[in-house]
């Protein structure tokens, strides 16, 4: 049944499901930036240092721990970039579902007013049915 608000509804619909794809690449994103700071976690982990050896065996471990420790540093501010984005999505998810669910009310409510007001006619034109059916049936006596 179409009321004033469908059109409105749809397009509050046609938000918050747009809305709903953006949180969830908000949430991929914030898996990938997790993974990949548990994999520069790890490969830090996995730097060995050397025991014996030359003065440039142990500068490049050094260099290479410094590295390792600026791509975890940068991947902890992805992370933490990632999980604003989730915020600020779910902030307009939340906002964009109150209005869906605004307007999604109001055009219940004129739905049931027109069905109220079709029942009411319905219920008119039935009674004015019986009352003509009653006064040919007195006639016909």
């Amino acid at each position: 049944m179409k009321t004033r608000y469908s059109s409105l509804v749809a397009l509050k619909k046609d938000a918050m499901k747009k809305s709903e794809r953006v949180v969830q690449q908000a949430n991929a994103a914030l898996n990938s930036a997790s993974v990949a700071l548990e994999l520069s976690y790890n490969a830090l982990k996995n730097i060995q240092m050397p025991l014996r050896g030359s003065i440039n065996d142990f500068v490049a471990s050094k260099t290479l721990i410094a590295a390792q420790r600026d791509v975890i540093k940068h991947n902890q501010d992805w992370v933490e970039y990632a999980q604003n984005q989730v915020e600020l999505a779910n902030e307009k998810l939340k906002s964009d579902t109150i209005e869906y669910e605004k307007f999604n009310y109001l055009e219940l409510g004129e739905i049931k007013k027109i069905i109220k007001l079709q029942k009411a006619k319905e219920s008119k034109e039935l009674d004015e049915i019986a009352v003509m059916t009653y006064n040919r049936n007195r006639q016909e006596a």
